[in-house]
């Protein structure tokens, strides 16, 4: 059924409960315990979005980005943000929702002129971006549909924001155990972690990223009450700005999809 992209959606499934607004995943409770940063909280105007086709700064480059073919101007993680969800379809516990761009087609930058030198993007491939959010008895499942261009490059990163509890929230993983003191030291280049799969945000109820398809995670945090445990393709930082293109995986059928699973650890 066609639903209004305005409308806030509740899903709920056992002790859980999730709320999306206009694609945007803006509450996950457990037993009444909030996962995710409000909006209007210090730190960060959002509790998630979605970095696409590019991750990372592109203002030393003049905000070009290399490609095999046409003009890519983008901004910092790219024009997806700048786009609007279509809600596709809602059940009581599953919502997908569909933002798509046609090549070539100019965008306005909402970054300009206060925080970006350039008043519009463009990319020079065609795509189709699927977001389905799905709760169940053990937690919530995020998926992201890439359908677009043969060999389209794109690099995809998901940027939830967890609410921090004070010094009760760490990041745990394979020889991993982090506080948000040696995060927050990070700055806005976020820290890597490498070649991970999994996470455990520790706390009252300790929860468990699992990933399919992302490489590596990104941790950022502006402010002690928030935290952004970030599934990544490619870290930006890796290499300079000016080669940010090596970063790219590309669209080799007609589509590919990537998962996030949040829930309790046991």
């Amino acid at each position: 059924m066609d639903v209004k992209p305005e409308k806030i959606q509740e899903l709920h499934a056992g002790h859980w409960k999730s709320v999306i607004h206009q694609g945007e995943l803006i509450s996950l409770e457990y037993q009444g315990h909030q996962f995710m940063h409000p909006a209007e909280e210090p730190g960060w105007n959002h509790s998630d979005t979605e970095m696409f086709p590019i991750i990372g700064p592109t203002a030393e480059t003049n905000y070009r980005v290399q490609v095999p073919k046409g003009n890519a101007v983008q901004d910092q993680h790219g024009l997806l943000r700048e786009l609007h969800y279509e809600a596709v379809s809602i059940s009581a516990r599953k919502g997908v929702y569909r933002k798509e761009y046609k090549a070539g087609t100019l965008v306005k930058n909402s970054k300009y002129p206060d925080r970006s030198r350039i008043p519009q993007l463009i990319w020079p491939f065609s795509f189709r971006f699927t977001k389905t959010v799905e709760l169940g008895a053990n937690g919530l499942a995020v998926s992201f549909t890439i359908e677009g261009d043969q060999d389209m490059p794109y690099m995809l990163g998901y940027h939830p924001a967890f609410k921090i509890y004070g010094g009760e929230n760490r990041v745990k993983g394979k020889d991993l155990d982090l506080g948000l003191t040696e995060i927050l030291a990070a700055g806005d280049r976020a820290l890597q972690v490498a070649d991970c799969k999994e996470l455990i945000l520790t706390g009252k109820y300790p929860l468990k990223l699992e990933t399919e398809g992302f490489s590596h995670f990104m941790l950022w945090s502006p402010d002690a009450g928030m935290l952004c445990i970030e599934p990544i393709t490619y870290y930006p930082y890796s290499a300079g700005q000016s080669l940010l293109h090596e970063g790219f995986d590309h669209l080799g059928r007609d589509k590919v999809t990537y998962k996030l699973r949040l829930g309790l650890a046991r």
